[in-house]
């Protein structure tokens, strides 16, 4: 049985992320058992834009879009968010506790 990659499972957690919503890195890592990747799962975002995944919706523990670089465009991330009713202000979510998903609590 083939093993499923760590960015693999991050992209099934990151796909199930509702729609006017978000996550940040370190809960994704948490949920997956891996407390201390954040950063890995940072990496794994930054490599999915072929994956169908909604990396606009994964920001850093404070709501901060710091992924915003790796999309094209340098507002993106933050157009993308808008779409779906969530507030963005100096590049980060207002209200972010109020868009919250924890897929520790929700998976």
């Amino acid at each position: 049985m083939e093993e499923i990659s760590f960015f693999d499972k991050v992209y099934e957690v990151a796909k199930q992320i509702p729609y006017g919503r978000v996550t940040s890195y370190g809960a994704i890592a948490k949920y997956l058992g891996a407390a201390r990747s954040a950063r890995m799962v940072g990496w794994a975002m930054n490599n999915s834009h072929t994956k169908d995944v909604p990396a606009h919706r994964v920001v850093n523990r404070a709501g901060i879009l710091t992924g915003k670089n790796h999309f094209d465009g340098s507002n993106m991330m933050q157009q993308l968010l808008e779409n779906e009713g969530i507030s963005v202000k100096d590049n980060q979510v207002v209200d972010f506790q109020k868009y919250f998903w924890d897929p520790v609590v929700e998976l």
